[in-house]
């Protein structure tokens, strides 16, 4: 609640202009809406039928003063746009997007950009040209963009600096990407630059006129179940809910929502809309980057930290001093409590690799480690080569106890429905040599257990303790003597 009552200070510190205005968090609590007997119109356009309507209510002043769009980050920059001005820029960013850019009604645009102005215009930008775009979020890294790109057949991607590096390293492989328009103060090859253009195109632009049903976005799933999945929206499923669901909101015309969603996500893109088609304000605010380098290293077992691409422990800084949330301690276990630090930092359990531009790989808990001949394995990068075949519904891999490797890894393995009539000695060699083939082979499993279940706790976690303790009781051992 801390930036909710920032916020509320803001309103107050601007004046009577803004300190009348009520602060809406939307949260996307839903509520039962009478869908069935509604009929969509056979057009619709979110620019035209929603923020031209608002920018002609300020024109003829039934609309009172006041911000459609108010963004600050905290630089303390701010922008405050009004309705008439929304509507201006948008028209301007519809004619990037068309003239300069040369797109055309039904073309595909990924837009990769954090919590800025130019987002919302860029989007609107779409809509009034009738582009259908495709949000995504600026954590994607290149692996994700290129799947997207590839299957969307994107022509353009609107991108800002977070990942104008990653987008480079695939574009060459997206045939039908034939634009890239950089967000950003700086200029780069083989870019277009946003706001350059912006400043140099019309600020009328006729919009198309868009039936209810024609594509307005595309969304990819997060896929939990597979790989991600294209979902298609339409002006109706999109803008026009939108302006039908503003009624359940309770906002009025001197209202400030704030939606706290990340831009690649359909709730961002509802919120704002729902609140524009009240004549409310959308309030966004580009919070404070959370840095990991600050505190969060990989060490050695003397505490030292460790330079990049060097695999260790994962400790949190809590010398000289320690951050605000870091726990005191094990309750009455001062000897825990002891262990967990080391040097000047607390150990997380957890063992990775940080590379060369500051990035953490995880490679697993420290006692799921599996230590064979040297070779040193997390069990998760097993895990998703394993899952990655289709006769895998489940996996836990551990480290099992071997005379000559000191520990082999073992998965265990819970077959879908239609291979549990396979041959398991066929089949195991079969999954061993697809993980061989996806990731480094000296990580592929050297024994292979197939069960109907995998032991879990009350969340639904794998517990790969339990079978890693009754994987070394069997061979007459305790995991406390596998590292021996």
């Amino acid at each position: 609640m801390y930036w909710l009552r920032k916020l509320q200070g803001l309103c107050t510190l601007w004046g009577t202009q803004m300190s009348s205005h009520t602060l809406h968090i939307n949260n996307r609590q839903l509520v039962s809406v009478p869908w069935g007997h509604l009929e969509a119109p056979p057009t619709f356009n979110f620019t035209r039928d929603v923020i031209d309507h608002w920018a002609e209510m300020e024109k003829v002043g039934k609309r009172p003063p006041g911000p459609a769009l108010w963004w600050i980050n905290g630089n303390g920059e701010e922008v405050m746009w009004n309705f008439r001005e929304l509507s201006e820029i948008s028209q301007q960013a519809a004619n990037v997007l068309s003239e300069a850019c040369g797109l055309q009604r039904g073309d595909r645009v990924a837009v990769v950009l954090p919590r800025v102005p130019e987002w919302a215009l860029v989007i609107l930008g779409c809509i009034r040209a009738g582009i259908v775009f495709m949000p995504g979020t600026i954590q994607m890294k290149s692996a994700d963009i290129l799947y997207r790109l590839q299957m969307s057949k994107a022509k353009a991607i609107v991108a800002g600096d977070e990942v104008v590096q990653e987008v480079d390293t695939v574009a060459s492989k997206c045939p039908s990407l034939r634009i890239k328009l950089l967000v950003s103060e700086k200029s780069r090859d083989g870019w277009l630059n946003f706001k350059k253009l912006l400043k140099e195109t019309s600020t009328t632009h006729r919009c198309v006129v868009t039936g209810s049903q024609e594509t307005s976005a595309i969304f990819f799933t997060s896929g939990t179940s597979g790989l991600p999945k294209m979902v298609e929206h339409s002006h109706s499923s999109l803008g026009l809910k939108a302006k039908l669901d503003a009624g359940w909101t309770g906002l009025q015309v001197s209202d400030v929502a704030w939606t706290i969603a990340d831009t690649g996500w359909t709730v961002k893109i509802l919120g704002s809309f729902e609140s524009w088609a009240t004549g409310a304000c959308t309030f966004v605010h580009l919070l404070p980057k959370f840095d990991p380098l600050v505190i969060l290293k990989v060490i050695d077992d003397k505490g030292n930290v460790l330079p990049p691409g060097k695999e260790g422990d994962i400790g949190i800084r809590v010398k000289p001093n320690k951050p605000i949330g870091i726990l005191s301690g094990y309750v009455d276990n001062p000897e825990k409590t002891a262990a967990n630090i080391r040097g000047d930092f607390w150990l997380l359990g957890d063992q990775g690799i940080k590379d060369e531009d500051g990035y953490f790989q995880f490679l697993g808990r420290a006692d799921d480690i599996i230590n064979s001949s040297g070779y040193r394995i997390g069990p998760s990068e097993v895990e998703n080569a394993l899952m990655e075949h289709p006769a895998v519904v489940e996996t836990a891999v551990i480290g099992s106890p071997d005379p000559i490797r000191g520990q082999v890894v073992k998965a265990f393995v819970v077959l879908a429905s239609q291979f549990l009539s396979h041959d398991p000695e066929q089949l195991t060699k079969e999954l061993q040599q697809h993980v061989k083939s996806v990731t480094a082979p000296y990580k592929y499993p050297r024994k292979i257990e197939f069960v109907l279940s995998l032991p879990k706790n009350i969340t639904g976690k794998i517990q790969r303790a339990k079978l890693r303790d009754k994987e070394w009781k069997k061979s007459g051992q305790t995991c406390a003597q596998r590292d021996v």
